[in-house]
């Protein structure tokens, strides 16, 4: 799953509203708490594999829970830890 540049550029704009919403004043390369893990404030160039690898975490995800399969921990893990980076309230 690809997204085009226009919409990782709009995507990381929301990212960087997120952010700093939650955490107001953390400098790029700074680290913030978000529940029990420290998340660092992402450059563009730091986010764009991040979010594409969140995509396709969560394009997984969802087949799994519409196919009705079992949910494989390391699946849940991983899009738990990329929800956390780019500061997006996932629902699990």
């Amino acid at each position: 799953m690809s997204a085009p540049a226009t919409d990782v550029v709009e995507e990381y704009r929301q990212y960087l509203e997120r952010f700093d919403a939650l955490f107001p004043g953390t400098e790029f390369g700074g680290y913030a708490k978000r529940g029990s893990r420290l998340i660092r404030k992402l450059r563009y160039e730091e986010f764009e594999p991040k979010w594409r690898e969140y995509l396709q975490i969560s394009k997984s995800y969802t087949g799994i829970l519409e196919r009705g399969d079992t949910i494989n921990d390391v699946i849940v893990k991983l899009l738990r830890e990329r929800s956390d980076e780019l500061a997006i309230d996932f629902k699990f």
